[in-house]
C-alpha cells in the first residue's frame, strides 16, 4: 500500500514576513524507518576511523564549495547579513575539519595491581541533534562534527523556521558520507518531540529554550538516552569605573546586536557605576540610531529582521512591560514600519530589575541598561549562567571581578568569541552537559574498560 502523500509547510522570509519556499512536513512514523537506518549503519562507520577522518575532511571541503548556495539560502530563511552567513558556514566547515582531527585518547591505568588496564572508548549509537533557528548551520555542526567523529549516527532535525539551509546542508555532506550516517528530517511539532522521545535514539543534543529543553529531557529520560542541552543565556557586561567608554563601544554594541540579538551567549544586560551611566548610554544609542537595518540580503546591512512573528512579539511585549514599569528607550523601543520582523535597535535605561527584559532572555536587538554599583550582584540574580564580561583597562581587577561571575564563560574588553578548542556549557537554567574542543567529542562517547593479567600474573 503506498505511503500518503508528505505534506509540506511554508518558510517564510523574515525581511518581507511573505512564505518564499516549502520544506517537507515529516509524518511521525517516519522516523522509525530514519533511526533504524541509523542504527544499522552505525556498525560500519564507529568500526573504521581512518575512512571517518577521511569523509569528515571531504565534508568540509564540500561544506566550503557549496557556500554560495548555502549562505544566501540561509539569509533568506533566517535574515542575518550576508556575511555573517557566509561566515557561518565557514566555521561550520572549520568545525568539520576541527573534529576530524581529533581521536579519544587509550588511558593505561596504572595504580599498583598485577594487571594491565586500559580505559577504551567507544561511541553510543544513534544521536538526535535539535538545533533552533538563530545559527542553523554553525549549531547543526557542533553537534553532528563530534557525534560523526565519535563513531555515531546522526538524526539532524533544523527548526521549521530554517529547514532550507539545513536540507540543503544535508544533500552537500551526502556525496562525502555514507548514506544513514547523517539524516535531516524536518517537520513541525511533535516531530522534535518524538525524535527526542525514541527508543532508538542514544544520545539527544538540544540548543533552545529553557521549557522545550525541560521537556526533551523528559521525553529521553524512559529510554535513558544522555542529553547535552544548550538553554540560552541572559549574559551581563559589567563596566568598571576605569573603562575607557569610546575605546570598548563599538565592540559592546556588536556583542548585543550580532545576529539581531539573537545569539544566546550575547550581551544582553549592561551594568556600569552612575558615574559612567550618561556617556555609556549616549554612545550605545548612537550606535543604535546609526546601525543600517534592511534585509540581510543588501550589501549595506547591518543589522537584519527578527526571525519570526512569535519571537518579534515576545521583543515587543518586553519592550513594552519595561516601559511601562518607568524605563526609558533612548533609542528605538518600537516596531518598524516596514513589510518584515523588524523592530528598530534599543536601548532601555531606568529599568526596574526585576522587570522580564531584565530577568529573561529577551533574544532580540534590545538592549537594558542599569547603573547598578552592585553590579555583580545584580549580574548573578537572573536563573542563567552561560556567560559574561568583565571591561575596563586594570586586565587583574578586572579577572578578579569575572571570577565572581556565576558562568561557565566569562570573557574580558570583549564577548561571545570560543574557540574551537574550548568547553562551552553553563549553569543553572543555561544547560546540561558540556559542548566544544575534547568535551564535545568525549561526550559522544562512552568508556570501556578492558582488564588483562600482565605476564607472569594470574
Amino acid at each position: 500500500m503506498p505511503h500518503p502523500r508528505r505534506e509540506r509547510f511554508a518558510v517564510v522570509d523574515p525581511a518581507t514576513g511573505e512564505a518564499f519556499d516549502e520544506a517537507p512536513d515529516q509524518r511521525p512514523d517516519e522516523l522509525d524507518a530514519v533511526v533504524v537506518r541509523a542504527r544499522e549503519t552505525w556498525a560500519g562507520w564507529r568500526a573504521d576511523p581512518e575512512a571517518r577522518t577521511a569523509a569528515l575532511l571531504a565534508s568540509a571541503d564540500a561544506v566550503e564549495a557549496a557556500g554560495g548556495e548555502l549562505a544566501p539560502l540561509l539569509t533568506r530563511e533566517q535574515g542575518k547579513p550576508l556575511a555573517e552567513s557566509y561566515a557561518e558556514v565557514a566555521r561550520t566547515a572549520a568545525r568539520l575539519r576541527h573534529f576530524a582531527a581529533m581521536a579519544p585518547e587509550t588511558r593505561t591505568i596504572t595504580d599498583g595491581r598485577p594487571v594491565h588496564s586500559e580505559i577504551r572508548w567507544r561511541s553510543l549509537g544513534p544521536v538526535a541533534a535539535i538545533v533552533p533557528w538563530n545559527f542553523p548551520l554553525q549549531l547543526a555542526s557542533a553537534k553532528f562534527a563530534p557525534a560523526l567523529a565519535a563513531g555515531n549516527t546522526v538524526v539532524l532535525k533544523p527548526s521549521p523556521f530554517t529547514p532550507l539551509a539545513t536540507r540543503l546542508l544535508g544533500s552537500v555532506l551526502s556525496a562525502a558520507l555514507p548514506e544513514g550516517v547523517l539524516t535531516v528530517v524536518t517537520g513541525r511539532e511533535p516531530l522534535g518531540a518524538l525524535l527526542a522521545s525514541h527508543p532508538g535514539i542514544r544520545h539527544v543534543t538540544f540548543t533552545g529554550s529553557v521549557p522545550t529543553g525541560r521537556a526533551v529531557a523528559a521525553g529521553a529520560a524512559p529510554g535513558l538516552a544522555r542529553v547535552t542541552l544548550e538553554l540560552g543565556g541572559n549574559d551581563a557586561a559589567v563596566l568598571l569605573d576605569d573603562v575607557e567608554v569610546e575605546a570598548v563601544a563599538d565592540r559592546l554594541f556588536r556583542s548585543a546586536f550580532r545576529n539581531c540579538g539573537q545569539v544566546c551567549m550575547a550581551v544582553k544586560r549592561v551594568y556600569a557605576p552612575a558615574r559612567l551611566h550618561a556617556r555609556v548610554v549616549e554612545a550605545l544609542a548612537e550606535r543604535a540610531k546609526t546601525v543600517v537595518v534592511g534585509s540581510g540580503l543588501d550589501p549595506g546591512t547591518e543589522l537584519g529582521p527578527v526571525n519570526n512573528a512569535a519571537q518579534l512579539a515576545r521583543v515587543e511585549r518586553y519592550t513594552a512591560r519595561a516601559l511601562e514599569e518607568g524605563a526609558r528607550a533612548v533609542a528605538g523601543g518600537h516596531r518598524l514600519e516596514r513589510p518584515g520582523y523588524f523592530y528598530a535597535p534599543t536601548i532601555l535605561t531606568d529599568v526596574p530589575p526585576d522587570s522580564p527584559v531584565v530577568m529573561e532572555e529577551q533574544f532580540g536587538p534590545v538592549l537594558p541598561y542599569g547603573h547598578l554599583d552592585e553590579a555583580v550582584e545584580a549580574a548573578n540574580a537572573t536563573r542563567y549562567g552561560l556567560g559574561g564580561s568583565v571591561w575596563g583597562t586594570d586586565l587583574d581587577r578586572a579577572e578578579e571581578v569575572a571570577g565572581r561571575l556565576e558562568c561557565g564563560t566569562a570573557w574580558i574588553n570583549h564577548h561571545a568569541e570560543l574557540s574551537l578548542d574550548q568547553p562551552f556549557a553553563g549553569i543553572k537554567d543555561s544547560g546540561v552537559g558540556v559542548a566544544g574542543g575534547p568535551w564535545g567529542l568525549y561526550g559522544n562517547l562512552r568508556p570501556f574498560v578492558v582488564h588483562r593479567p600482565r605476564e607472569g600474573g594470574r
